[in-house]
């Protein structure tokens, strides 16, 4: 199967390699298979590319980059959508974006979307996004290192 980008050429990847999220991503319901390929220049951001529109591609990076750490449950329909037999299959991601206010500056600020992380079911490569409306974060500061905690309260 061939993945066009607007971010890449077009890349030849196996069907089993994609990603499935049965319902979409809300804002993008109609787009449930995505590939995912690490980002030129970045050893820490992704891209998750859909297969089917080229124009629908989410950079990503795993959470524990930036010292956040999640602490929340999962609903009955969730654990089904994601078939998960152990939390070690668990791939969570967080979708990057530019801050709008940075597009004048030299130095772009990317911000993360805590509060709607993607859950990976790494083993069955079944994803949904978790939505943490009453979600509260905790940041702790130290000179060696900051992290943030998010749990759902």
């Amino acid at each position: 199967m061939e993945i066009k980008s607007k971010n890449f050429t077009e890349q030849q990847v196996k069907t089993e390699t994609l990603i499935n999220f049965p319902k979409g991503i809300p804002g993008f319901e109609e787009h449930i298979h995505f590939q995912l390929f690490q980002q030129q220049d970045s050893k820490i951001i992704f891209l998750l590319q859909s297969s089917t529109d080229k124009g629908v591609a989410f950079s990503v990076t795993q959470p524990e980059h930036f010292n956040i750490s999640y602490n929340f449950s999962l609903t009955q329909e969730e654990e089904t959508t994601l078939g998960l037999q152990s939390i070690d299959d668990l791939l969570i991601l967080l979708i990057l974006h530019q801050d709008e206010r940075s597009e004048k500056s030299a130095k772009p600020i990317i911000k993360g979307s805590i509060k709607l992380p993607l859950l990976i079911n790494a083993k069955t490569r079944i994803g949904i996004q978790k939505v943490l409306s009453s979600a509260e974060q905790s940041i702790t500061l130290s000179e060696k290192n900051n992290e943030i905690e998010v749990s759902e309260t």
